[in-house]
């Protein structure tokens, strides 16, 4: 068996370091903002989360691609990341379910990776300096050249993007029969939020990101729902003031990751960009309602600001993630409206937050009797 030699991939960060390696999937030159991932497992659904949306992942796992990917297991309609970092990547894979090799996969949706360099020197410095962006090519080996293409790409900062994302047509989920109606503003959707809410007895209508309140309410739900997404919540102009409408409204309302940032921004707080995001499946949180603790899956490079949460009149903190006392979830004081920044449905990840589902559903209830 003749072995096929590797064609050689460059990664440059914006700090002026550059990686030499192998290039993976699709030949060519890709940037956006780099960040990391911890899982050590659920690549897949990693790829496919729409909140990846604009940014280069390096996998700190140092084994990818030995299972393969299975076309049921996406998040999305693809993958949505433009990048992909790797130590040792797998040429093949032992998942006798697979559709296809991770290569053949990256392959088919274009997207640029490269392999076979220190992935653990690349996140100490995006640990120690700060989320950047940075480029991937296996055509461009100047460095120069590099920092010419480097220059082109935007900041995460100040740039909207569930735009880009969003479903471009309204669609709906679940029974006509279904117990509840829910009213899902996709600004980044992942599906297996959507079979969550399906699952409890929810029909889900899943609106484009810039739906007018107005279209939202015309489906008459019992309930509103703010999908995960990515980029600068504080340029949703168009959110916020959707959340806005729905609040007074006073419906049930639930939001994730970037939807519990646009719900905090709705009702006067803050956000910031984080130094370099939370991105993995060990994430611990702390319920402060509770006092309990649970494992959590998450993937934000923005937060709300703690502080603007503890000086408002009308948010309760209710979540606080443990590593860093960032804020985690909260609540609208007299309000039936709860957001959480982590991920509950933990595809990829732990499964000790999909309480939270089954809180919005008893919600929904509870209006529902009044």
């Amino acid at each position: 068996m003749k072995i096929q030699k590797k064609k050689k991939a460059y990664l440059l960060l914006a700090d002026g370091q550059c990686f030499e390696g192998s290039s993976i999937g699709s030949e060519g030159t890709s940037g956006g903002e780099i960040c990391f991932n911890t899982g050590m497992t659920g690549y897949q659904e990693v790829y496919t989360d729409p909140s990846y949306y604009g940014q280069i992942v390096v996998n700190t796992n140092s084994h990818i691609g030995n299972y393969g990917t299975v076309d049921r297991e996406e998040e999305s309609d693809g993958p949505k990341i433009k990048g992909l970092v790797i130590n040792d990547f797998s040429d093949i894979h032992s998942r006798y379910q697979a559709d296809y090799t991770l290569d053949e996969y990256l392959k088919k949706h274009n997207i640029v990776g490269i392999a076979d360099l220190d992935t653990r020197k690349v996140v100490k410095s995006i640990r120690s300096q700060g989320a950047m962006n940075a480029i991937i090519s296996s055509d461009i080996a100047e460095v120069e050249k590099l920092k010419e293409e480097l220059a082109k790409v935007p900041s995460m900062n100040h740039l909207e993007l569930s735009t880009q994302v969003t479903t471009k047509e309204p669609y709906i989920l679940g029974d006509d029969n279904a117990e509840f109606k829910v009213a899902v503003l996709d600004i980044g959707v992942k599906k297996s939020i959507l079979t969550n809410l399906t699952d409890r007895g929810c029909q889900c209508k899943v609106f484009p990101a810039e739906t007018p309140f107005e279209e939202l309410k015309a489906y008459n739900p019992d309930g509103y729902f703010l999908s995960n997404g990515p980029g600068d919540p504080a340029e949703m102009g168009y959110a916020i003031e959707t959340v806005k409408h729905i609040m007074k409204e006073e419906k049930p309302l639930f939001g994730i990751c970037l939807g519990h940032q646009v719900i905090a921004l709705a009702n006067g707080a803050t956000t910031f960009k984080m130094h370099h995001g939370h991105r993995g499946l060990n994430h611990p949180v702390k319920n402060l309602i509770t006092g309990l603790s649970e494992v959590t899956s998450q993937n934000h490079g923005f937060a709300v600001d703690r502080d603007s949460v503890e000086q408002s009149e009308n948010l309760e903190l209710t979540h606080i993630n443990l590593n860093d006392n960032t804020v985690a979830g909260i609540r609208i004081k007299g309000k039936p409206a709860f957001s959480v920044q982590h991920h509950p449905e933990a595809s990829p990840g732990p499964h000790d937050s999909r309480y939270l589902f089954d809180d919005f559903i008893q919600l929904i209830n509870k209006h529902k009797k009044k």
